[in-house]
């Protein structure tokens, strides 16, 4: 009985994140895909701590995953400069990091990499989606006090 009303809740749960995929802004996709490395690394270190290998290097290789082919990928390193490049380098470290700590078992790189992407979910959430301003200005002229 259980099992089956799990399914439903997990199928629930994946509806509800296609809808969030399908609806969100790129702002709001780029905050998806931190939250879904985040949950990775989080699955990883539960996984690690219980030893349950196979299920820890799917955790990894989903953060891993997210990192390169949506955080990585989604850089436009041309339009984003300095900026874009330095992300590009942060992300590959991360890698690196995420890779030792599957193959050393190494909780303590998980944190590190988690406490990296926390930092930058944070910032770019407080960038957030500002709402475009329209003209208010007066179409009058504004005289200047002498």
């Amino acid at each position: 009985m259980f099992g089956s009303m799990q399914r439903g809740v997990n199928a629930y749960a994946k509806v509800g994140m296609e809808t969030s995929v399908m609806s969100a802004s790129p702002h709001k996709l780029i905050v998806l895909l931190y939250d879904g490395a985040l949950a990775a690394i989080k699955s990883a270190a539960s996984h690690m701590a219980a030893g349950n290998i196979v299920e820890k290097g799917a955790a990894v290789s989903k953060a891993l995953d997210i990192i390169n082919n949506g955080l990585r990928a989604s850089l436009d390193k041309k339009a984003g400069g300095e900026i874009a490049r330095n992300l590009d380098a942060l992300y590959v470290y991360m890698t690196e990091r995420l890779l030792t700590a599957s193959l050393q078992n190494k909780t303590s790189l998980l944190e590190e990499v988690q406490t990296l992407l926390v930092d930058l979910r944070d910032a770019w959430s407080q960038i957030g989606e500002k709402p475009v301003m329209q003209n208010t200005m007066s179409h009058y002229p504004v005289m200047a006090s002498a």
